[in-house]
């Protein structure tokens, strides 16, 4: 009975040390300094939580409701989602910490000759991710695509949570 007992205490054990392990995220190599993470490995025993696509609200009630002045550039409408997307995670006790993955899809602002406007796009993400109070950095691809379902939309971001 000793020697099943002995046999089964590491099949106990482990499965504790598997929740206690934490996130693993990798930095850029070389030190590279920019706000993304290389890699990002979730240990066995975590539950990741995805978000769907997320867009900014209206920040003009007086414009039209499909122009991008009710919705505001692209650094106005990546703060906006940013945001919505804060609050949606606090609201499931979570943090902006808590995102390993991020998808950006970004339409060319017509300002800016049809090009995504990558600069915005930064400035309001840098708000959130690598900052003091939030060094968590995510994995993140941002993409240009042809339009989104409202032509006033600039921005969309979905991301992906790990319950800690």
């Amino acid at each position: 009975m000793q020697q099943l007992a002995r046999a089964l205490l590491p099949l106990l054990i482990l499965p504790s040390i598997a929740f206690a392990q934490d996130v693993v995220r990798h930095k850029l190599p070389n030190g590279n300094p920019f706000p993304i993470s290389a890699a990002v490995e979730i240990p066995a025993g975590k539950t990741l939580v995805f978000l769907s696509g997320t867009v900014a609200p209206v920040a003009d009630p007086k414009a039209p409701k499909d122009s991008i002045a009710a919705y505001g550039d692209t650094k106005t409408q990546t703060i906006g989602a940013l945001t919505s997307i804060k609050g949606t995670l606090e609201g499931m006790h979570l943090t902006m910490g808590d995102v390993v993955k991020m998808q950006a899809f970004l339409v060319g602002d017509p300002a800016k000759g049809g090009k995504l406007d990558f600069e915005g796009f930064m400035q309001g993400y840098t708000q959130f991710f690598g900052t003091p109070a939030q060094p968590n950095l995510p994995v993140r691809s941002a993409l240009q695509v042809a339009a989104l379902a409202n032509p006033g939309f600039l921005v969309e971001i979905e991301v992906t949570a790990v319950r800690p």
